[in-house]
């Protein structure tokens, strides 16, 4: 048999903004934050939701607005 077999992938994704500075924070927060591509107050990203991303998550979930 020749050919190719298609499966579905469904990605789970979750939204986040930024919604307090990380001005004054620890360093790790920071990098967390840069991590999830979150530079400045009010941006969002949607991101897929992996254990590497939830656990960024985790550590500055007080800077976050988590959705969906």
């Amino acid at each position: 048999m020749t050919g190719k077999v298609s499966k579905a992938i469904t990605t789970e994704t979750v939204k986040v903004t930024l919604i307090k500075s990380p001005i004054r924070r620890q360093a790790y927060q920071s990098a967390c934050l840069v991590g999830l591509g979150l530079r400045k107050l009010h941006s969002s990203r949607v991101l897929e939701d992996t254990p590497c991303v939830r656990g960024m998550i985790e550590k500055v979930k007080h800077l976050l607005r988590i959705e969906g």
